[in-house]
């Protein structure tokens, strides 16, 4: 740690004291000393362009930081959320059933049989779910599904996550589910014919 010297104007009044007489010399000689022993006074860092930017950068870095942890926070209070929605409605459920059959496993229906369509409240999930991925992951599976699935969980999606689904679906697919959408028959598949 390198010694501060003293200010020019303090050896000064040294001076001065010095020629005067002895007791301010004692005064400026202690000002002398206290000033030597205290710590220097933290001096701003100069600014410079680099270290602007790089207060920048780091307060962004911070901000930034913050909003990921805020988007977390948020993600698990409606995972939790949820989680409580889904356990009461389950118990709400177990309530309200016949007790004879409270714990039996569903019945399946037999093979061949359609299956009753989901509640209209699964087809918003399954359309929140759809818009979320991207349309080129979602296309696949979603022209996998029964076409009145399709059309109702299209239904349901905005429409600009419908056209990129119904874009990224091959041309058969699309046009199924175009005509569905019209309130028109399907289209027949046309087969290929062999030479």
């Amino acid at each position: 740690m390198t010694r501060r010297r003293a200010p020019l104007l303090l050896g000064m009044t040294a001076t001065a004291a010095l020629m005067t007489g002895g007791s301010t010399l004692v005064s400026a000689g202690t000002a002398i000393a206290e000033q030597a022993k205290a710590p220097p006074a933290a001096e701003p860092a100069p600014t410079t362009r680099m270290g602007a930017m790089v207060a920048d950068d780091m307060a962004k870095r911070d901000a930034a930081a913050r909003a990921r942890a805020r988007a977390i926070d948020l993600q698990e209070q409606a995972a939790k959320a949820a989680a409580m929605r889904l356990q009461s409605a389950l118990k709400s459920g177990a309530q309200t059933s016949d007790p004879a059959t409270a714990g039996a496993p569903p019945a399946s229906p037999p093979p061949g049989a359609a299956s009753a369509p989901p509640q209209p409240d699964q087809f918003d999930t399954l359309a929140r779910i759809y818009q979320a991925m991207k349309p080129a992951k979602a296309a696949p599976v979603f022209e996998q599904l029964d076409l009145e699935v399709q059309y109702l969980v299209a239904k349901k999606m905005r429409e600009r996550s419908a056209a990129l689904l119904m874009a990224a679906m091959s041309p058969q697919g699309a046009a199924r589910l175009s005509m569905r959408m019209a309130g028109r028959p399907a289209p027949r598949p046309t087969r290929p014919t062999s030479p």
